[in-house]
């Protein structure tokens, strides 16, 4: 499996994945889930690897805030199938398995 990165270009993290990999030369594929959101049985193997489907979701994000889910019940799998933008990005895919925001630690665990 290709090391894939999802997240947006706009994000400071993603940015800085992105310049782990190729300052050490790992091949690796962009994904801005915005545009190509997670399938349900990539997110499900993704929320497996960190920690459930509650770890995803953004609690800090204005989606979230401008829906109200922090006064409310719902179920994070849904949310996520339904609106992409609530997940916490990036989130690094690899062979070995998935991160959320990962840190350096993190990313040499996943990919080196």
């Amino acid at each position: 499996m290709t090391t894939q990165i999802i997240g947006t270009k706009k994000s400071s993290d993603y940015r800085r994945c992105i310049r782990f990999c190729r300052e050490r030369q790992i091949s690796f594929q962009e994904r801005d889930h915005r545009e190509k959101p997670l399938s349900p049985t990539e997110l499900e193997k993704v929320a497996r690897d960190c920690g459930g489907y509650a770890a995803l979701i953004d609690e800090e994000s204005a989606v979230y805030r401008k829906r109200g889910l922090a006064w409310m019940e719902y179920d994070p799998r849904e949310e996520l199938l339904e609106d992409p933008t609530l997940l916490r990005v990036p989130i690094v895919r690899s062979d070995r398995g998935a991160a959320v925001v990962p840190d350096e630690t993190m990313l040499r665990v996943l990919l080196l």
